[in-house]
C-alpha cells in the first residue's frame, strides 16, 4: 500500500477514534452519574413507580452494552493504528492475504479479509 493511502487511513482511524472516545465520554456520563431526577428534569420527591425504576435500570444496561461496544471498537482502532506503524495495515491477520480496499474503506479498523471474517463469526456463534 502507498505511503498517500496510508495517512489516508491513519487520519480517518483517528477521526474515529476521537469520535469514539466523544461519545464513551458522554455515555459514560450519561449513564453512570446522574440520578433518574437529574435524567429526566424531574424536579418532584413524590415515590417513583417501579415501572419507572424498571425503565431507568434498562436504559443503563443499554447504555452499559454500547459502552462496552465502543470500547472494542476504540481497542480495534488503536491496533488497526499500529498495524499501519508496523507496516501490516491492510493484510489479514488470518491468510496474510490482501484485505481488498472496498473493505477498508467500509471498516478502516478491520483485521480480516471478508472470507476469514466470516469463518472467524461462525465459530464464535457456535
Amino acid at each position: 500500500m502507498k505511503n498517500s493511502e496510508l495517512q489516508t487511513y491513519r487520519e480517518r482511524l483517528k477521526l474515529l477514534r476521537a469520535r469514539l472516545r466523544g461519545d464513551v465520554s458522554a455515555m459514560t456520563e450519561s449513564a453512570l452519574n446522574k440520578t433518574r431526577a437529574e435524567a429526566s428534569g424531574d424536579l418532584s420527591f413524590m415515590p417513583i413507580h417501579m415501572a419507572d425504576v424498571g425503565t431507568d435500570n434498562y436504559e443503563q444496561e443499554f447504555t452499559l452494552s454500547l459502552l462496552e461496544n465502543d470500547e472494542n471498537t476504540l481497542e480495534e482502532i488503536e491496533n488497526a493504528l499500529e498495524r499501519i506503524e508496523e507496516g501490516v495495515y491492510g493484510v489479514c491477520l488470518e491468510c496474510e492475504r490482501a484485505i481488498p480496499k472496498t473493505r477498508l474503506n467500509a471498516i478502516p479498523f478491520t483485521s480480516y479479509c471478508v472470507k476469514c471474517a466470516s469463518r472467524i463469526q461462525s465459530k464464535t456463534r457456535r
